[in-house]
């Protein structure tokens, strides 16, 4: 390294946006942020929030781009993770146990705490990815938990031991899950279709269908939301403390609502708006149904 290289990056903690009340997070003012090392690889992330509960955000790879790990940023977190793949296709690993997933665009994949991940761009698109993960970065889940654990010297790509046993059941040993459309567990609330993706104690991720001229209950839930806008156009009402929020939001536009807060998503636009929506740690609330 010459004296004028740039130093080798170094781990140091993502920004961390967070709100005070229901806030509109419109795609051109979203925390833009750059990770990774020549080791690692280099990702682009769209941080949209960070509260005490969760954290969310897109990241992105060109065609042919991946994220690996590497000492200093290794890929093993604390957390429950959802992965929605907005656009390419992804090829999700654990380089631990050698498994390999396929992901195409409009579908999901989730893996619990605990897990090493790699990340590969497949095809000719780049990848946009939105996640979702819970315990947060706040709870101390993410860079500095990564750096405690023991560090992971070889990356495996297959299962050679399942040759002679394909198709069949791997034995219940798989950490990562392609979450098909077949597994979706689907509820109607209010005229929004809600199809729940993935539900721990830690977090829970849905997505959200509301038609022309609908919308969904007025409801709370027992966490923070973030809702994603997919396609179509959302107006969100929220109420919280002594204030009425009203926001319309777009494609790649989302929503922070905390928990505890009154909200309706409704549809005043000329396409089904669709959605995917984030709540940790809790979806459900033990509050009595209440009005605004």
């Amino acid at each position: 390294m010459s004296d004028t290289d740039p130093a080798p990056p170094t781990y140091s903690p993502s920004p961390r946006p967070s709100f005070d009340g229901p806030t509109a997070i419109t795609y051109a003012n979203v925390t833009r942020h750059i990770w990774g090392d020549i080791e690692a690889g280099e990702v682009f992330d769209w941080i949209y929030a960070s509260t005490e509960k969760i954290h969310t955000l897109v990241f992105g790879l060109a065609p042919g781009g991946a994220f690996r790990h590497s000492p200093e940023f290794r890929t093993v977190f604390g957390a429950d993770e959802v992965l929605h793949v907005l656009s390419g296709t992804m090829i999700l690993a654990n380089p631990e146990t050698g498994e390999v997933i396929r992901v195409p665009a409009g579908e999901n994949a989730f893996f619990r705490a605990d897990t090493w991940h790699h990340v590969f761009a497949h095809g000719e698109e780049p990848l946009r990815v939105l996640e979702f993960l819970s315990p947060p970065p706040a709870a101390g889940t993410t860079g500095a938990y990564a750096r405690s654990k023991e560090y992971l010297t070889e990356s495996r790509y297959g299962r050679d031991e399942l040759f002679g046993r394909i198709p069949g059941d791997p034995g219940g040993t798989m950490t990562l899950t392609w979450l098909r459309p077949d597994d979706v567990v689907y509820r109607l609330e209010g005229d929004a279709l809600v199809g729940v993706l993935a539900s721990t104690e830690h977090l829970t991720v849905a997505s959200l269908s509301v038609p022309v001229g609908k919308a969904s209950a007025v409801h709370e839930h027992g966490g923070d939301e973030i809702l994603f806008v997919r396609s179509g156009t959302l107006s969100v009402r929220a109420w919280h403390g002594d204030r009425a929020y009203v926001f319309e939001l777009h494609q790649n536009d989302a929503v922070y609502i905390p928990q505890g807060a009154l909200h309706e998503y409704r549809n005043y636009g000329l396409t089904t708006a669709e959605a995917i929506v984030g709540v940790a740690p809790s979806y459900l609330t033990d509050v009595p149904n209440r009005r605004p």
